[in-house]
């Protein structure tokens, strides 16, 4: 179960995405800095321990209205090889020491445990609390979609796009749509070929709370 350590974070993490969002060709730009806040998200653990993984939503304040953006990131104790380009950047834990911060749908790991949690061998849990799941989250499979060849997330070709990032897994099978960018409204869309998705919920700038669809698995376009 996910260990959440109350510490420091230098830079933090609202600090790096602030530098590192910019450059993401689905980052609406606004001729300003992002003004960044965390308004969402839970996380997965890693059966090995080893790596943390964290789905985030930040809100961006820098323009005429507010914008959600969904990062995913895992954090690691060594660098990731072949990764050099997903790297968001390094930081300082006040507890586990330095660790390396990257966009995590180009991360093997968080692959693994996205497609588990899609198949219901992952539980979501908590963002900020430790050993506590949280049932907020959901995922279902809305057709074959547990036919994911083996070893599928050692390799998935990864492609950004205005609104989401794309995977398409090893041997064939199915895509993973990573959505980047958030709607108050994108809960309630319905596409054909879809045949799983993760749904989750961030807050609102008057309190209130949004749902929409964090993952899409869609049958793979050749």
């Amino acid at each position: 179960m996910s260990i959440i350590h109350k510490t420091t974070l230098t830079p933090t993490k609202l600090e790096l995405l602030t530098a590192w969002l910019p450059a993401q060709p689905w980052y609406a730009a606004t001729g300003r800095a992002p003004e960044l806040s965390k308004t969402g998200g839970f996380r997965l653990d890693d059966p090995k321990g080893d790596v943390g993984i964290e789905f985030m939503v930040v809100q961006d304040a820098s323009g005429d209205r507010p914008a959600w953006y969904h990062v995913p990131m895992t954090y690691r104790a060594a660098p990731l090889d072949g990764a050099d380009r997903a790297l968001i950047g390094t930081t300082e834990h006040g507890v586990l020491g330095r660790r390396w911060v990257y966009d995590g749908p180009h991360d093997p790991v968080f692959v693994t445990q996205l497609l588990a949690l899609l198949q219901g061998r992952a539980e979501p849990q908590a963002q900020s609390v430790s050993h506590t799941p949280d049932p907020s989250v959901t995922a279902e499979l809305t057709g074959a979609g547990s036919d994911v060849p083996a070893g599928a997330a050692e390799t998935p070709a990864v492609a950004d796009g205005p609104d989401a990032t794309r995977l398409v897994v090893a041997g064939g099978g199915p895509a993973l749509e990573v959505t980047r960018v958030l709607r108050p409204e994108s809960g309630a869309e319905t596409t054909e070929a879809v045949r799983g998705h993760v749904t989750a919920g961030w807050q609102l700038p008057d309190g209130g709370e949004a749902r929409g669809r964090f993952v899409v698995l869609r049958d793979a376009v050749s």
